[in-house]
């Protein structure tokens, strides 16, 4: 995956294998932290590595999107296993516990929240509506059918995660105004970035599509994910 100058596409699991995780003051859950460098902004993508036991979190400082990397982990009565995802909006107040050490990678977005503090899981099995297609002027073949269901839409719009899924279809390079985490539920996709880097993912993968990032998408079979997108206004 390329990194530095040229914006690409990022495994995040193999990050993740690769980082060392300091702990800081504070619970666990929001100390024992290592981020994947990025620009400055008001997004920030990470791993939360937990150790056994159990902790309490106050209230949250910002909304964050969470998906169990490995691992299982029980917060406020819902128990999260690998590849389950949940929303903590800013203010989110909860317990947490694990029998053994958990990974958890994050999305957390400063800022544009609605700070009700409440705590939303990510429903997989939720009823996908009919949703737009990419350009047709990127695409190379049919038009997709696309279909999509939100769990949750920051006050502002911004921040928006849920799941997704489409037909096949391959798209051109295009430019990311936006930052995507993506959970591949079901199928695989290849990636070429600007710099011809090329990368394909799998079911169980997750990944990253960096802000400022110029990808191609090319899925020869049915796609679904999980996502969650940053996307300024």
């Amino acid at each position: 995956m390329t990194q530095g100058v040229t914006r690409s596409f990022v495994d995040l699991r193999a990050w993740a294998a690769g980082v060392t995780v300091g702990a800081g003051e504070g619970d666990a859950f929001l100390s024992v932290r290592a981020v994947l460098p990025q620009p400055e902004g008001p997004v920030s993508i990470g791993l939360i590595a937990l150790p056994q036991g159990s902790g309490t979190v106050a209230a949250t400082p910002a909304d964050e999107f969470v998906i169990v990397e490995s691992g299982s982990v029980q917060i406020d009565q819902r128990t999260l296993n690998e590849g389950d995802s949940i929303i903590l909006c800013e203010g989110a107040s909860f317990g947490w516990t694990t029998t053994a050490d958990t990974r958890l990678l994050f999305v957390r977005r400063t800022g544009g929240s609605a700070a009700d503090g409440a705590i939303i899981p990510i429903d997989t099995s939720a009823p996908l509506e009919p949703s737009g297609a990419p350009l047709a002027e990127l695409l190379v073949g049919p038009t997709p059918s696309c279909r999509n269901f939100t769990d949750y839409r920051s006050a502002d719009g911004e921040f928006v995660c849920g799941t997704w899924d489409s037909t096949p279809y391959h798209r051109r390079s295009m430019a990311y105004r936006h930052y995507e985490l993506m959970y591949l539920l079901d199928g695989s996709v290849t990636f070429v970035d600007g710099a011809g880097a090329e990368g394909t993912f799998g079911k169980g993968d997750i990944f990253l599509v960096e802000q400022g990032a110029s990808c191609s998408w090319d899925s020869q079979v049915h796609v679904k994910k999980v996502y969650a997108i940053y996307r300024p206004a």
